[in-house]
């Protein structure tokens, strides 16, 4: 049974509590054993054990960071072939932790329409064919579209297209949505969706997480 640790938790903003239930059902549905934390130092302990860790941890607006310890206990579980999933908020988390931004593959910049939300906006499957989009079509959200700086060697999934209407010189610029890459023997998988339970509702964002978790998690012997 693959062995999952899930931290979450931070910033009440981006409804880490509600998100939970919905992650949980995604864990049973992949039967999934699963150890929650809301407490950051337990990142602190050895992680190879496990072979996901999910990150819902959200503190774009505070001052924690991880240590450099717990930033290296993270990076040298997943170069031994512990997964990371991750969504929404986890990509403006640790802000000053370059490392694990290295590692989660992008950052959180902006989201364009500030407060003007929900902010209507299509997501574009660019890879139909990967394990994680399997089944997966094009899709419309109501969120917090995410402008992000990403890493140029992650396998890119899925893509937004900016209007301009907030910011006119993002006028049909794109950013990614979701992306997967390897560190070391590990894989990472990220979204940028989820400001509220809601914007996970729809099937496609269900199955592209779900399939995703099962993606990012440690490949069999």
């Amino acid at each position: 049974m693959t062995k999952v640790l899930y931290l979450y938790g931070g910033w009440p903003g981006h409804t880490p509590y509600a998100m939970a239930d919905w992650a949980r059902d995604l864990f049973k549905e992949l039967d999934f054993d699963v150890e929650e934390t809301q407490d950051i130092f337990r990142l602190d302990a050895d992680l190879t054990g496990y072979d996901l860790i999910v990150l819902g941890w959200n503190n774009a607006v505070t001052t924690e960071d991880l240590s450099d310890a717990q930033e290296q206990r993270l990076l040298d579980a997943v170069a031994t072939g512990t997964g990371v999933a991750a969504w929404h908020g986890a990509g403006a988390a640790f802000r000053a932790s370059l490392k694990y931004h290295f590692l989660l593959g992008g950052d959180f910049i902006e989201h364009p329409a500030g407060e003007a939300y929900p902010q209507p906006y299509t997501v574009t499957i660019t890879d139909a064919e990967h394990p994680v989009t399997a089944g997966v079509s094009d899709f419309k959200v109501a969120s917090e579209q995410y402008y992000m700086h990403v890493n140029p060697n992650n396998h890119v999934l899925a893509e937004t297209r900016f209007t301009g209407e907030h910011l006119p010189w993002l006028e049909g610029h794109t950013s990614p949505v979701a992306w997967v890459r390897e560190w070391g023997q590990g894989r990472v998988f990220y979204h940028s969706i989820g400001h509220t339970p809601d914007d996970l509702a729809d099937a496609n964002v269900r199955r592209l997480t779900k399939q995703g978790l099962a993606y990012a998690a440690r490949r069999p012997a």
